[in-house]
């Protein structure tokens, strides 16, 4: 008699490590989005040696209560810089903060302890200090030639 059951080591795994990312469903995909919003943050590039740096300002789209967009289904349309995170384009998105739950499943990497699907909490993230909540300003509230002097380093520091 065969026994089909998965190994206990395949049990043991939750199902966004067991999971390829390529294989989730929208609702799968989507869960896993932690709303810390730091990849809200406006960004410069230096065209010299392409490093990324991050600023406190934030998309006027996002929601300072909830660390969501307030328009996610129009997001593109009206924002046209806004990048549509896919199972696909995951290589080129060098520039995510490390602490983004797409990023680290794309690297082979575990779930922090206090992402939702991990703490059991939607709130954990922004009561670890990990959201940009309280952390940001509006575009709209700041010249872009000014974005340089609001260059921060703490959305790539993380707790995993």
């Amino acid at each position: 008699m065969t026994d089909n059951a998965d190994t206990p080591s395949e049990q043991a795994l939750p199902w966004w490590e067991a999971k390829p990312l390529t294989a989730m469903n929208h609702e799968e995909w989507e869960s896993l989005c932690d709303h810390c919003a730091k990849c809200c943050l406006n960004k410069l590039e230096d065209e010299d040696d392409g490093v990324v740096y991050y600023t406190d300002v934030a998309c006027d789209l996002l929601s300072a209560n909830d660390c969501r967009c307030s328009d996610y289904a129009n997001r593109q349309w009206r924002v046209p810089d806004c990048v549509r995170l896919t199972p696909d384009n995951l290589d080129d998105l060098y520039w995510m903060p490390p602490s983004c739950a797409y990023r680290l499943l794309h690297e082979g990497k575990p779930l922090p302890y206090w992402h939702h699907l991990v703490s059991g909490s939607k709130t954990t993230v922004q009561s670890e200090g990990q959201s940009v909540a309280g952390r940001f300003v509006y575009s709209k509230n700041v010249n872009e030639d000014e974005w340089e002097e609001r260059i921060v380093e703490w959305p790539l520091e993380w707790l995993s």
